[in-house]
């Protein structure tokens, strides 16, 4: 029965999309984020839906789009430039097998946020994706979240809709986007024409981040309680009555930890505690291996390349309840193949120096790229341009939230991150045709366009 659902609403969403291709963009955005074929019992499972919808959706680009209007950016020629080499870095990898394996879905995720900004030409396109995005993570976030209320979380035990550890049902990486993506939630509740902001939708989208602030208590994972703090510091930057805020923050965070998990409570604490959690202190010993291999291997060792690894560490010794004895004696902890535990280290070991500062380009490149248009926009007083600067700080924050959070998660090439990328580049590049088609507006028209808008000429 369930693969029957799944079989047909795609089908549908796959004919509609051949009147409207463009829809065909957004059902591969719907099935990279869900993936229903690790739902399905056999239908889906045996066919590479994923690939079939990046298809279409490029043969709708090429047959129907109109690309006089296409703009690429800096930020884009870097994004292909880190596909190439990337690849080129599979080709001399250290572990071959395990790095074809992962570049079979790093290649798609950096290919298809390439094409977004391609496509990104208006301003439904973008609030398209952006729901999309946000609607098929919340399928992931809700599940999440009713059973962390019900009581059915725990660290490495919070099942979503399936029983799987890899993707966005991983644990801390659901916890991380969770968290980034509630920016935009707020925006689409906001700003959003695809669905009219109405009662209704205020209330979905209030439950829908009381939802994703729960991901981090059902997984019990460090790092979303880290982009909490990121959450509440960009929202303290961006509100005018800062002082009301961080007092109601702080009575809420108060208020709410008689009710948390003793379990989650207890995990928490090991982030004050790290020189003696055999975990934290494993993850400084892989980024100490992973700084000496790139000494010898400038241009990384390519994916999965951490296989190699093995570490030895001294561990002091604690007693019962887990508190350092004082005792000079420790124990020695070797271990081995232990992955990078961070975005950083991740791209240092595998894509060494110059894959580093590429990816480090584009991420922080969109950041300060969003804070110019948001400044820009927000001195802008035209009524069809007041959803511009928001959207830009939303993804800001977004960005802002992963590049934290992903110091402790090694997910340099999460396939939805790419997508908030690809949206940034899309909305740079859109807002950039605008401007210059404006200005080569004639005169009159320049003028009727600010006497419409009720700016003066």
């Amino acid at each position: 029965m369930r693969d029957l659902f799944f079989v047909g609403y795609i089908g549908l969403l796959m004919l509609l999309a051949f009147k409207r291709p463009f829809l065909f963009t957004l059902l591969y955005a719907y099935i990279d984020i869900v993936a229903p074929q690790r739902l399905s019992y056999f239908m889906l499972n045996s066919l590479s839906i994923s690939l079939v919808a990046f298809s279409l959706a490029v043969l709708g680009f090429l047959v129907s789009d109109e690309k006089r209007d296409v703009r690429i950016s800096p930020r884009w020629t870097l994004l292909v430039v880190l596909i190439a080499y990337c690849g080129y870095t599979t080709t001399v990898a250290i572990e071959p097998v395990a790095a074809q394996e992962k570049w079979g879905w790093v290649w798609k995720a950096l290919v298809f946020a390439a094409f977004l900004p391609l496509l990104l030409k208006t301003r439904l396109r973008i609030e398209a994706l952006a729901l999309v995005m946000v609607l098929s993570a919340s399928a992931l976030i809700v599940t999440g979240g009713v059973k962390t209320v019900l009581g059915g979380g725990g660290y490495g035990s919070l099942v979503l809709l399936i029983d799987d550890n890899s993707g966005l049902y991983e644990g801390s990486i659901i916890s991380c986007v969770a968290i980034a993506i509630i920016p935009l939630i707020v925006w689409l509740a906001r700003h959003g024409t695809i669905i009219k902001p109405d009662w209704k939708v205020q209330v979905y989208a209030g439950a829908l981040v009381f939802a994703a602030l729960l991901i981090p208590v059902g997984t019990q994972a460090r790092t979303g309680l880290v982009c909490i703090a990121v959450l509440a510091v960009l929202f303290i930057r961006q509100t005018k009555r800062r002082f009301l805020y961080l007092t109601g923050a702080v009575l809420v965070g108060a208020a709410a930890i008689p009710f948390l998990p003793s379990a989650f409570s207890d995990r928490m604490e090991t982030i004050r505690e790290y020189k003696t959690d055999e975990s934290a202190a494993t993850r400084l010993a892989v980024w100490k291996w992973t700084w000496e291999f790139v000494q010898e291997h400038p241009f990384g060792g390519g994916f999965d390349a951490y296989r190699i690894n093995k570490v030895r560490y001294e561990l002091p010794v604690v007693d019962e309840n887990g508190f350092d004895t004082g005792a000079v004696d420790s124990r020695e902890i070797v271990d081995q193949a232990r992955a990078y535990h961070s975005s950083y280290f991740e791209m240092l070991g595998e894509q060494g120096f110059p894959g580093l500062i590429i990816w480090l380009i584009i991420h922080v490149g969109g950041v300060w790229r969003m804070e110019v248009i948001s400044r820009t926009y927000r001195k802008r007083n035209r009524p069809d341009e007041t959803w511009v600067a928001p959207l830009a700080r939303a993804l800001q924050n977004a960005q802002i939230i992963y590049l934290v959070g992903s110091l402790f998660v090694g997910i340099a090439f999460q396939p939805f991150v790419y997508m908030l990328v690809g949206m940034q580049i899309g909305l740079d590049t859109y807002l950039a045709r605008r401007r210059g088609e404006a200005a080569w507006m004639p005169i009159r028209n320049q003028r009727l366009v600010s006497k419409e808008s009720g700016n003066p000429a």
